[in-house]
């Protein structure tokens, strides 16, 4: 079969590999769709920690059984449509004890770890199914838009700690995929009042905000984004502010345009090579703020995915703006890297 696979920075092949066999405890799919996302792009670039080559990637997977092994329980049966985690608990450590699964200080990534979905067939884990982590797709749910439901648990995870309220201004940096996700979370959960976009590249805001229209967007590569925020809210500050992009400076502003209670969510990871920002921390403490990071996501909450985006309260069908081929698939990091689409999915 097909396989994209990593073997190093800026060295990702798409090559013919051996179909997998499927083991007693596992259960094998073939993929449907896989979507890509940024770190994707940050692994293709510059590795990753959990990597371990040589693997395939793709950690968006949504696709259909075509075996079960023997000792997998459960009702599965050779057809089900279903879509899988991508950070796997371990189930044992104090974290999990806890009920923090996307906290694992074990956790295992599919797409780095275990080999994932940018192929013809891929096998869920016994740790995945250990884990309830494989979901059946709902009726009327697409192979793409169930791919979608990883990154949608991952931006609802980080909602989930902000406490947010009707009528709160919510300011999303980041006008990719997740902070499309994110603006949509804030409105059409937590029902926020004014949600503001922001990003330093116009042709792609015009874009997210044609589909998810924010009530206000700002472009940072012209405009002082915590002044304008401020002017936005009689100088008050936002609510709550994502920073959904990987740049120190975005952290930054949110601290300095935070409300009194202000919530901020570091959504986005820092390059490793420069992972330090500076803040003022008299606005911390004396605006009272909460300062939160968001990691992964938890089995339940792509439960919880699929069903805003089988209830229609959640759509995600139109923020996958490229199809590619697997026969293709090595050119989806300079698709991610050009800013052109929003989300960009692969179909084997």
């Amino acid at each position: 079969m097909e396989a994209l696979r990593f073997y190093a920075p800026h060295d990702a092949r798409l090559e013919d590999i051996p179909e997998p066999a499927c083991g007693e405890g596992e259960i094998k799919i073939r993929v449907k769709n896989c979507s890509a996302c940024g770190t994707d792009l940050k692994t293709f670039r510059n590795g990753h920690r959990e990597m371990t080559p040589v693997t395939t990637m793709g950690h968006e997977i949504a696709g259909e059984i075509v075996e079960i092994g023997r000792d997998v329980g459960g009702d599965w049966e050779v057809g089900d449509r279903v879509q899988s985690i991508a950070a796997v608990p371990c189930g044992d450590c104090y974290e999990c004890a806890k009920n923090w699964p996307s906290l694992c200080q074990n956790q295992k990534l599919v797409g780095f770890w275990y080999d994932g979905g940018f192929a013809e067939y891929m096998i869920v884990p016994a740790a995945v199914l250990d884990a309830d982590g494989l979901n059946r797709i709902p009726d009327g749910v697409g192979f793409a838009e169930a791919s979608a439901a990883e990154p949608l648990a991952c931006a609802l995870n980080a909602q989930e700690q902000l406490g947010i309220e009707e009528n709160d201004v919510v300011v999303v940096f980041g006008a990719g995929p997740i902070g499309c996700m994110h603006v949509r979370i804030a409105r059409g959960v937590y029902g926020a009042g004014k949600v503001i976009m922001v990003n330093r590249n116009p042709d792609r805001m015009a874009i997210a905000a044609d589909l998810v229209k924010p009530d206000v967007t700002i472009d940072s590569s012209a405009t002082d984004v915590v002044a304008e925020v401020m002017a936005l809210t009689g100088g008050r500050g936002a609510d709550v502010i994502i920073t959904a992009t990987p740049s120190g400076k975005n952290q930054e502003q949110a601290v300095a345009m935070a409300a009194r209670n202000g919530r901020i969510s570091f959504f986005g990871g820092l390059p490793k090579d420069s992972p330090t920002i500076t803040l003022d921390s008299n606005l911390v403490h004396y605006r009272q703020l909460h300062i939160h990071g968001a990691n992964a996501s938890a089995p339940a909450q792509h439960r919880k995915a699929m069903e805003y985006i089988a209830t229609g309260q959640l759509p995600v069908a139109d923020l996958i703006t490229k199809h590619v081929p697997l026969a293709e698939a090595e050119g989806i990091f300079d698709a991610l890297a050009s800013g052109q689409d929003i989300k960009v999915t692969v179909e084997p």
